[in-house]
């Protein structure tokens, strides 16, 4: 799915269409709560896209377990907007899906150091999984030479 033709839903659509936890999260910059989100511990090949807007965020190959209980990545594969904040007392980096705007998660420098040492940590609730076998149909064919 590309990012053309993407008309942002109103609020009311987005209470409609979405869980309560997926809209507080990616809306009104919620978390989950560690190890309760669907993905945290999902190991299945394919890509992660944003709930909101369907554009392509992350892929499974990036993905490892951080300990966290959220679901983590060393890198996304679209381009994300980043924030700073101070919520909790301290900065850190928010990221945002560029499209909709959805609010994903953090992101943090004590990832894989091999990897380029980045930690994106991001709310399952976020995201819709979307398997490598079903890539074309759901318009997601130029994501599948990620798997050879």
């Amino acid at each position: 799915m590309t990012d053309t033709g993407f008309d942002r839903p109103t609020d009311a659509e987005l209470r409609e269409r979405l869980t309560p936890s997926q809209y507080q999260v990616t809306q009104h910059e919620g978390t989950e709560r560690a190890f309760t989100g669907e993905y945290w511990n999902h190991e299945e090949e394919g890509i992660y896209v944003d709930v909101v807007s369907g554009e392509a965020l992350f892929s499974s190959l990036d993905k490892y377990d951080a300990g966290c209980g959220w679901p983590s990545f060393t890198r996304p594969i679209a381009p994300l907007t980043e924030n700073t904040d101070h919520k909790i007392g301290y900065p850190r980096t928010e990221v945002r899906s560029a499209l909709a705007g959805s609010h994903l998660g953090h992101v943090f420098p004590d990832g894989p150091q091999a990897q380029g040492g980045l930690r994106y940590c991001i709310n399952s609730a976020a995201l819709r999984f979307v398997p490598v076998t079903d890539l074309e149909t759901q318009g997601y064919a130029e994501y599948r030479a990620l798997f050879g």
